[in-house]
């Protein structure tokens, strides 16, 4: 199994890069940030040219690094890269300021400068600096050193930054997304686990196949992934850790299991178990194995997610007549029902930030995305369409990862929306791919 090395491993020796000789502070005030309205915006103008190369062999990695920049700014929806070819200055040494009036010219607001520097260790340096073009300022600037093979890391995590200054909010870039991968036709479908860079990159399977896989989740807290697998008998619930490959059951449950989900700190696994024609919401502790049961009605209750505290949880349930969805206590309890729109609400899930509940919607005969309050209000449909299903959060829960599934001989396929109901972008996969969720930042 690839190892991965973790956000502080990657960047060891990270330093912050103060103003170049003739800019003005780097941090004497702060930015004017990229205001997200919920109607009508224009992303801002940005600069990115390619990293200037710091020995000659390391012009296709500086290409690299500003290609992967522009991508993931552009598929924001907040950023729009500017066609190199107008760019007027040529960045030759990005220790000197830039030409400001050059980026002027052409509408750029914000630059990126950069450079891309092997070291007689092996090590790759990389350094960034972002400007502001109209006051003329550096917003932020550091470097990184890293193994020449996680290149990509460190454009993301430069993407990262860049974003977070700009607009004022977490970037969500050096993270990843399971999935479950789909080949063959849709009578001998074939689904397995895999995990992919949130752009589509580097993607690789963690199963082979051999059994049916379903509903994979991260841990918040960890590289972990809780999924289910029908191989002979019941449905297992599973641990994978992403770093070493290992597995292991979560436990042989009764009956059918469904839609397992850890707790925010990781420690716990909440899922619901099928008796007879109904289902209720369980929760296992991982240490002690001890289960806890937190409903008992005659309906079916699935779908539970915690709010990112760990003190209440969100699930749907049909104890109204329909799917509807309802937020409890964490330890059981009395539910509140939150959802009263036309149709009926499935697969809940709460957002990392505590502020929304993304949600499936059905009726009249389509599948809508769409988030609300955690009190139920200010319902938002985010995309409609035939079979989307099956939302989850960036880290920063800023966007929207779901899949939708055209029918016929077709398949299903990833695409995220941002939470104004923006910038719908299709999620490059090496085939079919449903049932996304998206990890928290690498640590």
């Amino acid at each position: 199994m690839l190892y991965r090395p973790s956000r502080r491993q990657i960047i060891a020796g990270m330093a912050a890069l103060g103003a170049v000789a003739g800019g003005r502070n780097a941090f004497a005030q702060a930015p004017k940030r990229v205001v997200i309205p919920e109607g009508e915006f224009t992303p801002q103008p940005i600069a990115i040219p390619n990293f200037v190369a710091g020995t000659p062999g390391d012009a296709e990695v500086g290409v690299g690094v500003a290609q992967v920049i522009t991508n993931n700014l552009k598929r924001s929806g907040l950023f729009a890269p500017i066609d190199p070819a107008a760019f007027i200055e040529r960045i030759s040494n990005p220790d000197n300021p830039p030409t400001f009036q050059s980026w002027k010219q052409i509408n750029a607001t914000y630059l990126v400068t950069g450079r891309m520097t092997r070291q007689g260790d092996g090590r790759l340096k990389a350094e960034f600096r972002l400007w502001d073009v109209n006051t003329n300022q550096q917003l932020a600037g550091q470097q990184y050193f890293t193994s020449p093979e996680y290149w990509r890391r460190i454009a993301h995590i430069i993407s990262d930054q860049i974003y977070e200054r700009a607009t004022g909010e977490k970037g969500y870039f050096d993270s990843r997304v399971v999935f479950v991968d789909e080949t063959g036709s849709k009578e001998r479908r074939v689904k397995r686990l895999a995990l992919m860079d949130q752009d589509g990159a580097n993607v690789r399977y963690l199963t082979k196949g051999s059994d049916l896989v379903l509903t994979p989740r991260f841990s918040p807290s960890t590289q972990e992934i809780t999924y289910m697998e029908f191989g002979q008998g019941d449905p297992r619930v599973y641990l994978f850790n992403v770093e070493t490959g290992q597995r292991e059951i979560v436990g042989n449950f009764p009956g059918m299991s469904f839609s397992p989900r850890f707790s925010p700190d990781g420690q716990r696994i909440i899922m619901s178990l099928q008796q007879g024609g109904n289902s209720n919401l369980f929760v296992m502790d991982l240490r002690s194995k001890s289960t806890t049961r937190l409903t008992d009605t005659p309906a079916i209750d699935t779908s539970p997610s915690y709010s990112p505290d760990g003190s209440r949880i969100c699930f749907e349930s049909d104890r109204g007549g329909k799917p509807q969805i309802y937020v409890m206590p964490a330890n059981g309890g009395g539910a509140q029902r939150i959802s009263f729109g036309e149709g009926s609400y499935s697969t809940p899930v709460w957002s990392p930030r505590g502020d929304y509940i993304a949600f499936t919607k059905q009726g009249g005969g389509a599948f809508a995305i769409g988030i609300m309050k955690t009190d139920g209000s200010g319902e938002r449909i985010l995309t409609s369409g035939f079979h989307n299903e099956g939302p989850t959060f960036a880290p920063n829960g800023r966007v929207v990862m779901f899949f939708r599934d055209p029918g016929g001989s077709g398949g299903p396929s990833l695409y995220t929306v941002d939470i104004s109901g923006r910038n719908e972008l299709r999620v490059p996969t090496p085939g079919f791919a449903s049932d996304p969720a998206w990890s928290p930042l690498l640590s």
